[in-house]
């Protein structure tokens, strides 16, 4: 089975693909000083809560904005002798239109490659993560760029931690925008406040797009991901296609079948997922189990 691991600055994502499915996620806080014995464990322990093992693994598929871990999943592939793949610009098989794309997030250009083989574009993707990601996707597949706000966690973190009378709250939509109370007045302003903020960055690239691709804005094709993305307030958000917060590990599935260069890779059915495109892969271990 494929392992796909997703690192973000707060959360660590992971799932096994079997078939043409995704095995159900599991998350766990990141933890940046995490040794390799420790990440091995932490790995196991959550495959094992779905009846699967580390054991069971055959190949790794990893996108991650954290550089230590980067190197900790390394060992822990090496140890294991388990062919790993780290996602990134040099081998996301998609034009990257930016003036750098090797700063481009590994995780960005996984969800910009899933939404175009799974949902079609132009499109954009808005990933609710530590920072809410929007990325932008054009009509031939082409990574185009985006915008990056600070996530809806990390705005009530920072109320709370840099104020010295406001109180940690409950992340929940209010049924008032006017705030009665200390509570109901932050839910105001960081939960009412943030779609709002949200809904019109994403008028503005859906124009932009667009008018870039010679369409109508209707025909961007809009999907949430990210742990908040099956949020109430975020299901709630007109203009949106779909929600799919699994979108970062499909799209390291797909990843990993394409840099496999054939159309059938055992436990992943590459028709079903993604065609039979080719790219470079980049092993980092592969030696026999």
């Amino acid at each position: 089975m494929l392992l796909v691991l997703d690192v973000g600055n707060t959360n660590l994502t992971l799932g096994l693909v079997h078939g043409e499915s995704i095995m159900a996620s599991r998350r766990a806080a990141t933890r940046r000083s995490e040794t390799a014995d420790e990440l091995e464990l932490l790995v196991d322990g959550l495959l094992r809560l779905d009846g699967a093992s580390l054991a069971d693994v055959t190949g790794i598929a990893l996108a991650s904005v954290v550089p230590a871990l980067t190197g900790v999943a390394v060992s822990v592939a090496e140890r294991r002798g388990v062919p790993l793949m780290i996602a990134g610009a040099d081998n996301v098989p998609m034009p990257i239109r930016t003036e750098r794309p090797a700063e481009v997030g590994a995780d960005r250009l996984v969800n910009a490659l899933a939404v175009a083989r799974l949902y079609g574009t132009p499109a954009i993707v808005v990933d609710f993560g530590t920072a809410t990601t929007f990325d932008c996707v054009a009509g031939d597949g082409a990574y185009v760029g985006g915008a990056i706000t600070p996530g809806l966690e990390l705005g009530l973190e920072a109320l709370a931690s840099r104020t010295a009378r406001l109180p940690r709250i409950e992340l929940r939509e209010p049924e008032h925008a006017i705030g009665t109370d200390t509570v109901s007045a932050m839910q105001s302003g960081v939960v009412l406040g943030y779609r709002a903020l949200i809904l019109g960055l994403l008028e503005q690239l859906r124009l932009e797009l667009a008018q870039a691709e010679g369409v109508r804005d209707v025909g961007i094709q809009v999907v949430l991901t990210g742990g908040l993305s099956a949020a109430p307030w975020a299901r709630d958000l007109p203009g949106v296609d779909a929600i799919d917060p699994d979108l970062t590990l499909k799209g390291l599935a797909i990843l990993w079948t394409l840099a496999s260069g054939v159309d059938d890779v055992p436990g992943l059915d590459a028709s079903g997922w993604a065609g039979s495109a080719a790219a470079s892969i980049h092993i980092v271990s592969d030696k026999a189990r």
